[in-house]
């Protein structure tokens, strides 16, 4: 039987950082991917926003990797060219009942770090925007968006450039636990022995734990599949910042970003689902109007076209409280030589990098 040192399962953004950060630790890094490219799931599906680290809660998983994360990534972005742009965020009460919101999440995003925010007046976020119609906002100077494409393409360089291996078309089945290690069977390979796996699966983690015999399924926490949809703007948009509205239970409501191209787009709206489904429904439009024309009533009514979807991999589900990033080694499931990601949707790919770390840090200690 062959054998590995680490096994990486999952090449999307995180998956990418997870095995960047081990190879360049030193080790022997195999990284395993289903489908025939990089970042073909949620990595490619989302708003490829830099996010400053506002939203979540003091001491969370996700404030620490999002406030660090996004200093690494940005520096990152610098060091090897990859192109980003710092264009700000305004986040935004549309009506007067909405300003103790953003007062509080002022306060919020000052506990996780984030010391930046500027309060704004309407007067003074309509002088910004003057498309923009709103009763205060929070200017976020250090929000950004970033061609994650070519992000994920320098980290997959920088494994390869490590010593490290990625084998696309290559779906992990399952395997088992045993005493020196874990049986990896993979579609159209031999099984192999690891003396690591790092499950980076993302929508298919739960799946992946559950077939590794051994694994226990009380810490395989419920998957819920949360889908997104984008419309994109036909013509110019008049807006330079990313526009926010408050952050709805289950995602931050139906905002306004811009990428690199210049071309605006809206999304996403949240929709649980059963099943994996990509599909945009165009009448979904209608809701889109609705929600955009609260802070942007000059929107027309046939701007909007279908743009593409995305599933969050939740691990909360309708109606309960968000859940934290789960990101969880030998300490907490018993496992030697497994470390399991479980839930890890936005801020994922701001925050990729400082996963990175813990996962190696968690691997060090293992």
């Amino acid at each position: 039987m062959d054998h590995a040192d680490v096994v990486v399962v999952g090449a999307g953004v995180v998956g990418l950082a997870c095995a960047r950060a081990l190879a360049l630790a030193g080790r022997e890094v195999l990284l395993l991917e289903s489908e025939s490219a990089f970042g073909t799931g949620v990595s490619s599906r989302n708003s490829e926003v830099i996010h400053a680290g506002l939203y979540y809660p003091n001491g969370s998983l996700k404030a620490r990797h999002c406030v660090a994360g996004k200093r690494m990534l940005y520096d990152y972005c610098m060091q090897r060219g990859i192109p980003f742009r710092r264009c700000g965020k305004l986040l935004v009460a549309t009506d007067e009942s909405q300003i103790a919101q953003i007062e509080k999440l002022k306060r919020n995003a000052a506990g996780n770090g984030v010391a930046d925010l500027q309060w704004l007046s309407a007067a003074q976020a309509v002088a910004l925007e003057p498309a923009l119609r709103c009763r205060a906002a929070l200017l976020s100077p250090s929000s950004g968006i970033i061609d994650s494409h070519a992000f994920m393409l320098s980290l997959l360089g920088d494994v390869e450039n490590a010593g490290g291996t990625a084998v696309f078309n290559t779906p992990v089945r399952g395997g088992r636990i045993e005493t020196d290690g874990i049986i990896v069977e993979a579609q159209g390979a031999d099984p192999l022995k690891a003396r690591l796996v790092i499950n980076c699966a993302a929508l298919g983690a739960q799946a992946l734990a559950g077939a590794i015999g051994g694994f226990p399924a009380a810490h395989i926490p419920r998957l819920h599949y949360a889908r997104g949809v984008y419309f994109s703007l036909s013509g110019r948009s008049p807006f330079r910042h990313l526009i926010y509205p408050l952050p709805e239970a289950a995602g931050l409501g139906v905002h306004l970003t811009i990428d690199l191209g210049g071309q605006a787009k809206f999304g996403p709206d949240v929709e649980w689902i059963d099943q994996l489904l990509y599909e945009v429904d165009a009448s979904r439009a209608e809701g889109f109007y609705a929600e955009i024309s609260k802070y942007w009533p000059g929107i027309g009514n046939h701007s909007l076209q279908p743009a593409y979807a995305g599933i969050r991999p939740k691990i909360h589900g309708p109606g309960e409280p968000p859940a934290d990033f789960h990101i969880a080694g030998r300490e907490v499931h018993g496992v030697r030589g497994m470390i399991s990601l479980f839930g890890i949707e936005s801020p994922g790919l701001t925050a990729a990098l400082s996963i990175a770390e813990q996962v190696a840090a968690l691997a060090s200690a293992d």
